[in-house]
């Protein structure tokens, strides 16, 4: 018997199923940055540790684009959020690591290695720890140094003692101690502005302008220098603002225990 109403064939049940596709532009640019660390291990593997450290900057440049392209082209995915943290375990968790022993912490034996896979170990339990905290945690802060900007700490010192071809030996100890300070600061509870409340699209005085331009040609003055320099800044700006919000008896951690205080409203999306 015939109740008047149409079954739906099933051409027409498979195209009421939700598209089980992946978003292109941004996944192909979480590839590129993936490319680049991957990049970093084969050129430390080859001695070119000039090449190895520039791999890791262009990942860098590049997962600071791709959830920006997926939010302005509205292609925001859970897959994408997923490959963009295993892209950051390679790029900014490996890579510096390896790199960073091939290159000199080899030559001190288990020591080396330990500090590698120390560093590797605390970029992997900052990206779970930043997975689960994204609902709680105030959005003008990093909980933890970032773990780009870890990466450009290692990176950076072997960029620059490859430029200015310093002695790798005494430098053993110094990559020692800065591949331990990288990794471990990445999973303190140490605050890290995080610029996530600059807007592009925000109209700015003509004065900025100015001064993006001498920033760039102040960076281009000797990269390595500067931008290593810039990061070991940024590096201990946490805890310059850690002690600071002590002294003043202020709240050191960006973690909130609840999102519907007053002063918590919109800080944490």
């Amino acid at each position: 018997m015939h109740d008047g109403t149409d079954n739906p064939s099933p051409q027409q049940e498979e195209q009421r199923k939700p598209s089980k596709g992946i978003y292109m532009l941004p996944n192909m640019i979480t590839l590129a940055a993936l490319f680049g660390g991957f990049y970093a291990i084969v050129m430390a593997m080859n001695g070119r540790f000039d090449l190895a450290t520039l791999g890791i900057f262009a990942a860098m440049v590049l997962d600071s684009l791709d959830g920006r392209v997926a939010r302005m082209t509205h292609t925001q995915s859970a897959f994408g959020e997923q490959m963009d943290s295993l892209s950051d375990m390679v790029s900014f968790g490996a890579a510096p690591g390896l790199v960073a022993y091939v290159w000199v912490l080899k030559d001190v034996g288990r020591w080396g290695w330990i500090a590698a896979f120390v560093y590797c170990a605390c970029a992997a339990l900052r990206l779970a720890r930043f997975n689960v905290n994204t609902g709680v945690v105030d959005k003008r802060y990093f909980q933890g140094l970032p773990s780009p900007a870890a990466a450009a700490l290692v990176a950076g010192f072997i960029w620059l003692a490859t430029e200015l071809e310093l002695d790798r030996v005494s430098l053993v100890w110094p990559m020692f101690a800065l591949t331990l300070f990288s990794g471990l600061t990445m999973v303190t509870n140490v605050p890290f502005y995080s610029f996530k409340d600059l807007s592009i699209k925000k109209s700015v005085p003509f004065a900025a302008i100015v001064l993006v331009a001498l920033g760039i040609a102040v960076i281009n003055i000797h990269p390595p220098t500067v931008l290593f320099g810039l990061f070991v800044i940024y590096g201990l700006s946490g805890y310059a603002m850690y002690f600071w919000r002590k002294a003043k008896g202020r709240p050191t951690s960006v973690i909130s225990t609840s999102t519907d205080e007053p002063d918590e409203r919109g800080l944490h999306e």
